[in-house]
């Protein structure tokens, strides 16, 4: 037990140089008042220093605390007044599996066809989304798990990066920054609150375990506390000062993914991931853009909804940015869930048709 808990703290400690490089860059932003500030300001900042040479090291445990985090804040979103309309919702969700068909399709085709890749690393690159789900699946097949990652790593570094430019252009939504006093930075839920909120944590992680959810640490606690919220039992929210640090360790845990990554070795792979993120980019916004215009539903909560993103990533940006957390949170959770379903009929049939 005490060698574990040394160990821990030993991991802990060879962290905090890239939390506060992370920390430095999100605070940076936040003064230079860039949108999401503490996200993009560490993703940026230890995106350059990793592709400098750095080696960097990246969140374990905090990652995994922070998932939780964001799945309870998530859950908060869930209010018993939520306005979002069930025949809306369910008609949504049926186009952005078809778009999630699409953007898969393209996804693979191109990999396979384009690339170059061998069907197995085109299939995992492919998926949209889900990156810890689908790196650990991808460990037995045959895919080139670092073609798969760095994939993953590129799209979301991009889209993060898209995002308020996008949002800027479609409207619908304020990027500014809100400024926060010292009181508002340092506001804390009541213990009672703070007491249901760590349930739904505790809770969530042994629904999201048991129900074998993709990536349970962040959905399992999300729908704890949608039910908390739901049914009234409490109206707490997280925290401005932990929201940020969560912002500041996704943000982080995107840079050093391209850790040992030099871009004159992988520059080819990178093309090719980029290209296949704004193709991909494009055809999420053309499908927003189309149930925007038939139902009327808000632009840049579909936006969030059908990009083909992390879970994590995006709705942490929703929730950040007040663009319907619960709707593009639900959308995330489909989807993933019927593609770590379906990836071993799909990697059979690929076999199958290349055969």
């Amino acid at each position: 037990m005490r060698g574990t808990v040394s160990k821990r703290m030993i991991a802990i400690g060879k962290f905090l140089p890239t939390l506060f490089l992370g920390i430095g860059g999100g605070g940076l932003a936040y003064w230079l008042h860039m949108p999401l500030p503490w996200l993009l300001g560490a993703m940026i900042t230890t995106t350059a220093v990793s592709l400098a040479g750095v080696r960097l090291r990246p969140p374990t445990s905090s990652r995994k605390a922070v998932l939780v985090v964001i799945g309870v804040m998530l859950g908060s979103a869930f209010t018993p007044d939520l306005s979002g309309d069930v025949i809306l919702w369910g008609t949504s969700l049926i186009i952005m599996l078809l778009i999630t068909a699409v953007m898969m399709a393209f996804s693979v085709w191109f990999s396979h066809r384009v690339a170059g890749y061998s069907l197995d690393t085109a299939l995992y690159s492919g998926v949209p989304g889900g990156v810890s789900v689908v790196t650990l699946m991808a460990m037995d097949s045959h895919a080139d798990l670092r073609t798969v990652g760095m994939t993953h790593a590129v799209r979301i570094l991009i889209l993060l990066i898209a995002i308020p430019p996008v949002l800027q252009v479609i409207g619908h939504v304020s990027l500014q920054p809100r400024e926060s006093s010292l009181v508002q930075w340092l506001w804390f839920p009541t213990w009672g609150d703070t007491a249901w909120l760590a349930t739904a944590g505790v809770a969530g992680i042994w629904l999201g375990r048991r129900l074998h959810l993709p990536n349970a640490l962040l959905f399992g606690p999300a729908l704890i506390s949608a039910v908390l919220h739901l049914i009234g039992i409490t109206h707490a929210s997280i925290p401005p000062t932990i929201i940020a640090l969560a912002q500041v360790i996704i943000g982080v845990s995107v840079g050093v993914r391209f850790t040992g990554t030099s871009l004159s070795k992988v520059g080819y792979n990178l093309l090719m991931a980029a290209l296949q993120t704004v193709a991909l980019l494009l055809i999420a916004i053309l499908a927003a853009w189309g149930v925007h215009a038939t139902t009327g539903y808000s632009l840049a909560a579909a936006l969030l909804a059908y990009m083909p993103g992390g879970a994590p990533e995006l709705s942490l940006v929703a929730l950040s940015l007040g663009i319907d957390p619960a709707f593009v949170t639900s959308h995330h959770l489909l989807r993933i869930t019927v593609l770590v379903l379906l990836m071993p009929v799909l990697l059979s049939y690929g076999r199958r048709m290349t055969t």
